[in-house]
């Protein structure tokens, strides 16, 4: 006998649709199951096996074979347990196809019949309502990110009894998991705590308003990493749409807190210098997310920037620009959104003190050359501001008064992201520095006295045509925070200031 049950894999951040085929006939005892399944799906068998024997269920002792469809497609994971038992159970007789044709099935199975938690629930749910299905069994650890999905009922399950008697009876289990709602974060860390360094806060307040890269230079001590930590208490709250995407980031990748729903803060994500291209990137046999996309629509900050690996700096290349990252496997293509705001720190040399007023630098020429040019000019110029980060005087060390609330410039950048919100409306973008070219020509246009400065400045600092585009945008979010429907010479001129570190202090060496 025949029977189908319907399943999906996670390919990128997306469901994709699986049909799950069981076949009994008559011959000697066997369990095969083929459609290009990972180490785990081929476990299935025993764990399945147990599972059906252990929930109170006959094994069948027949002649059983399970087809993945697509079979081109590759599977992975221990999802695939649950609708492999009850296509079994379905096959034998004990399940009407008719009601399992409604719905969808995902979920690991312990020995015991338990169902344990998968990654990739949010996207299997939302290509379940897709594909226009009245249900699917999920388990009972996966309901609060599952339950956000509209146009589809999702059944929670703690182990097969419950699925096969929901699928019998159109009994639902009583008391399904509570939805814990993420609270606002409220952030221990504040602009207040910083003293001094009014022009480094200044230029976070505008990459904050714009999404714009940016990157702190200065002496050990300066307070380079204590501005980029506390960069999230002045982020505006994930909106519906990035909340989503970033929750099917987090599920797929297994670091959704568990029992609670739909992510509202924005990521901040810092990894280690050591870290290697996969650790970055992603990827893998079997590709997952890396850092570049864990920080999507939030924060990637890389401490003492020239120390990591000149090729891992290289990949974030195509992610800066493009705001993905395209993985490409003999098998397969996957996909992953990495829409995040570059966050670099680091010292002016190798010692740490070049152009310290106090401390005398101890390197030479040649080694700051070497130093600096670990950061590569094309990377470089998809940096959007770059600061100065001096070190501080003792009379700014020493006073009793604290700087401008976070809770302050927050809903300065609020304000700005909203004019930028009702700006692209429909077109996809949420923040100045997703603009493309056409955006750009239209909504950054200069006055005759702008275009005057422009020209000189394109000269003077030897603007790319990318860096001519950055610049406007934040020139435009300048005036975004000044609450100004057009960019006035003013609001370029500090735009262009910020550029001023990268022709003064990179290109003498280069």
């Amino acid at each position: 006998m025949l029977a189908k049950v319907a399943t999906a894999t996670v390919l990128g951040i997306d469901g994709f649709p699986v049909e799950v085929e069981v076949d009994l006939s008559r011959g000697l005892p066997s369990f095969d199951l083929v459609g290009l399944g990972d180490t785990a799906v081929k476990e299935a068998k025993e764990r399945v096996r147990a599972a059906i024997k252990n929930s109170g269920f006959e094994f069948p002792a027949h002649r059983i074979v399970i087809n993945l469809a697509p079979a081109a497609l590759k599977k992975e994971g221990g999802g695939f347990d649950l609708p492999i038992a009850l296509g079994i159970l379905c096959a034998q007789g004990l399940l009407d196809q008719q009601v399992l044709n409604r719905g969808m099935a995902s979920g690991e199975l312990a020995l015991d019949g338990t169902i344990r938690t998968v990654r990739g629930v949010l996207s299997m749910a939302l290509a379940a309502a897709k594909q226009g299905k009245e249900y699917m069994l999920i388990p009972s650890g996966n309901y609060a990110e599952a339950c956000v999905v509209k146009g589809i009922k999702i059944i929670p399950v703690q182990d097969l009894k419950e699925a096969v008697t929901f699928l019998q009876t159109g009994r639902e289990p009583e008391n399904p998991p509570p939805v814990e709602e993420i609270a606002a974060a409220v952030y221990s860390e504040d602009y207040a705590d910083v003293r001094g360094q009014e022009a480094a806060k200044r230029a976070l307040e505008i990459a904050a308003a714009g999404g714009h890269n940016i990157l702190l230079v200065g002496p050990p001590g300066s307070g380079k990493t204590m501005l980029a930590r506390r960069l999230p208490s002045i982020l505006p709250e994930l909106n519906w749409e990035e909340a989503l995407e970033l929750t099917k980031i987090y599920s797929i990748a297994g670091l959704l807190p568990a029992g609670t729903s739909l992510l509202k803060d924005r990521p901040f994500r810092s990894p280690h210098h050591t870290t290697t291209r996969v650790g970055l990137i992603g990827g893998g046999t079997y590709p997952r997310p890396g850092e570049v996309t864990l920080a999507h629509h939030g924060v990637l900050f890389l401490d003492e920037f020239p120390e990591f690996h000149r090729e891992v700096l290289v990949v974030l290349r195509q992610p800066l620009e493009d705001g993905m990252v395209t993985l490409s496997r003999a098998a397969l293509t996957v996909v992953y959104p990495s829409r995040f705001m570059l966050i670099a720190a680091m010292n002016p040399c190798l010692c740490g003190y070049y152009r310290d007023p106090v401390q005398p630098c101890r390197c030479t020429p040649l080694e700051i050359k070497r130093y600096t040019s670990r950061i590569s000019g094309p990377l470089l110029d998809r940096i959007d501001l770059m600061v100065e980060v001096p070190r501080l005087k003792y009379e700014e060390m020493a006073t009793a008064g604290q700087g401008e609330s976070s809770t302050v410039i927050r809903q300065r950048v609020v304000c700005a992201r909203r004019i930028q919100e009702e700006r692209y409306q429909g077109r996809g973008i949420y923040c100045n520095a997703h603009m493309r070219p056409k955006e750009s020509k239209y909504y950054c246009a200069l006055d005759p006295a702008g275009k005057r400065l422009m020209a000189r400045a394109v000269q003077s600092f030897r603007l790319s045509a990318r860096g001519y585009e950055r610049l406007l945008r934040v020139a435009r979010t300048i005036a975004d925070l000044e609450g100004k429907a057009k960019i006035a010479p003013s609001h370029l001129a500090e735009a262009l200031q910020y550029r001023g570190l990268e022709s003064d202090f990179y290109r003498q060496w280069r």
